[in-house]
Order: structure tokens, then sequence, then C-alpha cells
């Protein structure tokens, strides 16, 4: 990056690895992380950035693989004064960089009903990018509004139809930053809500492989939709069941490992590279492939660039 950085009242930190801020914990470094100290910090450095230099928004790291070689341009992570969740009437307005679990806790005390954020890893902003949900509901059902910084630095007002939500996904543009949005929930009983949760959280670490490195889910259920946790829920487009179907449960490429107990969580097993990681989820989009006819699509992101050796290899 040869253009200079504008000035920033937060925190600018060149060549920081990226394996620091991912629940995978791989990847290279970005080429810079800034943390803003607030809104005008934000809004007054990405209109002062060279429209040349690429911006990528990080939350938590909880849906990432960060290739080996990195990231270039300039990596927005949220921190303090992106956090904070007010509670208004039947509406909760959280940071972007709130956690999911605690707005829903949050929510829960008030007597409103965020319960599916409970067990989703990650920030609000991402649940929102990703339109997350879990057990039936969606961030697409409850979301009003959400606020964002454009690339060149002017703050908007998105409404759930300007942010295209689908199943996994939005139609955010490239270089916006999320932060903070506005759900509308449903009254109850606080202590139904709680007991609520805590069946979610054991239902969770029944079936999930929660004292893994992982980044959640790996690829998006071809039958458009997450599990719904209903006694009917129907698992044959389920992403986890066609896994399991090719026979790749617990299967390992270096130290990268489709898990034993949830076969579609790729797992970390220890000394992974972001390519072993990313090489066994293709292995296993190819292998799926062949046995039932379906494309996995991932749902974890990736991003960045192969290590040097990497591409020399592949060459």
């Amino acid at each position: 990056m040869t253009q200079p950085l504008p000035p920033a009242r937060g925190t600018l930190t060149p060549a920081k690895p990226l394996a620091d801020l991912t629940w995978l914990r791989v990847g290279g470094p970005a080429e810079w992380v800034f943390t803003p100290a607030d809104m005008d910090d934000l809004t007054a450095f990405l209109a002062a950035l060279d429209p040349a230099i690429p911006v990528f928004p990080i939350g938590v790291g909880s849906n990432l693989i960060v290739r080996d070689g990195g990231l270039r341009g300039v990596v927005v992570r949220l921190g303090r004064g992106f956090n904070g969740i007010e509670i208004t009437g039947d509406t909760v307005t959280a940071g972007a960089a709130a956690l999911d679990a605690h707005v829903a806790r949050k929510a829960a005390e008030a007597g409103l009903d965020l319960t599916f954020l409970r067990t989703i890893p990650g920030t609000i902003g991402g649940a929102v990018r990703m339109n997350a949900g879990c057990y039936g509901s969606y961030t697409a059902d409850h979301l009003i509004a959400a606020e964002a910084v454009t690339r060149q630095g002017a703050r908007v007002t998105l409404t759930p139809a300007d942010l295209g939500l689908a199943y996994r996904s939005s139609q955010l543009p490239e270089g916006w930053v999320l932060t903070q949005a506005t759900f509308r929930a449903a009254a109850a009983d606080p202590a139904m809500l709680n007991a609520r949760m805590d069946d979610q959280i054991a239902k969770r670490d029944a079936s999930q492989p929660v004292k893994d490195r992982s980044a959640g889910s790996t690829f998006r259920n071809p039958a458009g939709f997450s599990s719904t946790g209903r006694a009917d829920d129907s698992h044959d487009l389920k992403a986890w069941k066609l896994i399991d179907d090719a026979g790749l449960r617990g299967a390992r490429l270096g130290g990268a490992q489709m898990s034993e107990k949830h076969p579609n969580f790729l797992i970390n097993a220890g000394g992974a590279t972001a390519a072993d990681l990313e090489s066994l989820g293709e292995l296993v989009r190819k292998r799926v492939a062949e046995t039932s006819g379906i494309t996995l699509e991932w749902e974890i992101m990736r991003v960045g660039e192969p290590a040097p050796e990497t591409i020399q290899e592949n060459k």
C-alpha cells in the first residue's frame, strides 16, 4: 500500500496477524487494522481513505477463514462505542459489535423474545450481514432497520429490503461497515425466555463441537433453511446429512478436520493452515457433488490471498 492512510483518533495497527482475530486461529496479516474511536472517527477516516484501498469489516471472526497470505487494504474492527444495547418498548437497538448472545440475554431480561440469537456465534453486524438464524427464526424476521457507513464515509439507514436479506446472505455493498441494527421483538415472560435459551444451549452443546476451534456451520443447507428444532424437521437436504452420507464425517487433511460430532463443522484440529481448511472444504464439496449431485455452497466467508508458497505450488 503506497498511499498514506488518513489520520485517525482510533487505533491503526500495521501488519496485524488476523489468526489472532478469528475463531479458527488461521490467516495471514492484514496490511492495516483500524479500530475507530467512535462514529465520527469511522466516517472521517473512510471519507478520506483512497478509494482504491479495499476495506473489509470484521467482527469477532466467528464465520471467517482468512487465507494464509493475509488481507490487503484496511480491516475495520469495531470495538467500544459500537456495542451498546438500548431497549425501548418492543424494540432493541444494538451496536454492530455487540455479541448476539448478549443481545438475546438483555432482551430476555426486558421480556422481549430475541432468543434465536442466543446460540449464534458472533456479533450483530455479522448477524445482519449473513441474515443469521436458527430454530426457524432469522434476523430478517425481526430487523426493522440497520445503520451503516458507506465506503465513501456517508452514514445511511437500510431497510431489510435494501439489504436484500436471503438465506445466509445479504446484498450489503462491499466495503460498507454496519454500525447498528434495530429489531422488533414479541413480549414474553423473562423466566420462560431464559428457560428456552438454557434448553437451546443444552441442545447445541449436545450436537455441536463447541470446545473445538470451528467457525460454525461450514456449508449452507441446500434445503434453504436452518434447523428448526422441531420433531418433524427434515434432514434430507441438510448439509451435515449429505456430508455424512458421503462418508466424510471426521475426514482430515493436514490439521483440518470435519467434526466427528457434527460433520458440517470444519475444525482446526491442531496446526491447521487456512489452505488445509479451505482445501478440505473443497474436497467435501467435490465428494458430496459426486455422491448426491448437489453442490454445497460455503457459509463460512473466505477472504484474502493464498500464501506465496501455495501460489507457486499451484502453478
